[in-house]
């Protein structure tokens, strides 16, 4: 591969950017970025690649275009490249919702210019370029959007791309990505974000200064609510429809679990108890975690 442009270099967008220099995925690496604070922090950070001023400066003649934005982005950039003459360049994005973007893309993006979508399932609680890492992708699953329109050289290129960053590829719809990452990812987010909520009202209420008797359990949602406020406000619009359905299920069992408890339903709630547990041992069998307790923290 010739040229790369990332559009967008924060966490994510940084540790691309580390990973295709230290693969030597391409021979350039432009990076496209708006935020003057993060511009000084890549330039402080000698990170790899040239910054470019405009985006037809980066985008012309490049092989592959990368949205690392957040999605409420797409639009406007799209209008831009739509200026351009970009025949052999694929575009592709980062983003953790599918079926609205696919909408965006589809309403918004000039019929001549090709776009594939990704969503690498990787990041953390922190943003921003210095915190970005050249292996944050390597072993992570990352999922290729396929629809009626997508062409199959395009899903090739980008399944070799992304292997060569290090990633395990699946290929699904929009539709069944958004179902399965409402349950995985976005409401555990939407339930640490209302959890931490609920320990602030609760502190205000009780005047207990409750926040400093922190157990691994708010410790660990607080991990989760400290994620970047613009990316998952996306992510929550975007995915309202299979987000609210995920809430409704969530509160169902919720009330479930809370009669149990009044009725000391003791058959009842150790059998939840212990099905639930189950999933953890999963989720270490499928080396989506590792078995060290406490998260291997020492």
């Amino acid at each position: 591969m010739k040229k790369v442009l990332i559009i967008g270099c924060g966490l994510l967008g940084s540790s691309l950017l580390r990973r295709i220099y230290k693969k030597n995925i391409a021979k350039k690496i432009f990076i496209y970025e708006k935020s003057k604070s993060k511009v000084a922090r890549i330039k402080k950070l000698k990170l790899p690649g040239t910054i470019v001023k405009t985006l037809k400066e980066g985008a012309l003649n490049s092989d592959l275009i990368i949205f690392c934005t957040p999605m409420s982005e797409y639009k406007k950039l799209i209008l831009k490249l739509n200026n351009y003459n970009l025949p052999n360049t694929l575009i592709t994005d980062i983003g953790s919702s599918k079926i609205e973007t696919s909408k965006i893309i589809k309403k918004f993006l000039k019929k001549s210019l090709n776009w594939t979508q990704s969503h690498p399932i990787a990041g953390s609680e922190v943003s921003g370029p210095e915190h970005g890492r050249e292996n944050m992708f390597v072993e992570r699953w990352c999922i290729l959007i396929r629809d009626k329109n997508t062409k199959k050289i395009h899903l090739n290129f980008l399944n070799k791309f992304w292997k060569k960053i290090g990633s395990k590829i699946v290929v699904m719809t929009p539709e069944k990505h958004d179902k399965i990452f409402s349950i995985t990812s976005h409401l555990p987010h939407l339930i640490a974000y209302n959890l931490v909520k609920s320990a602030q009202d609760f502190e205000k209420k009780q005047s207990y200064g409750l926040i400093k008797y922190s157990a691994g359990g708010l410790r660990d949602f607080s991990r989760i609510a400290a994620s970047n406020e613009i990316m998952w406000r996306d992510i929550f619009f975007n995915n309202k429809v299979n987000i609210s359905k995920a809430i409704d299920l969530f509160v169902k069992n919720l009330n479930a679990f809370k009669k149990d408890i009044n009725s000391k339903n003791n058959k009842s709630i150790l059998k939840k108890l212990i099905q639930t547990k189950k999933v953890r041992s999963k989720i270490i069998k499928l080396k989506q975690d590792i078995d060290k307790p406490d998260f291997g923290r020492n």
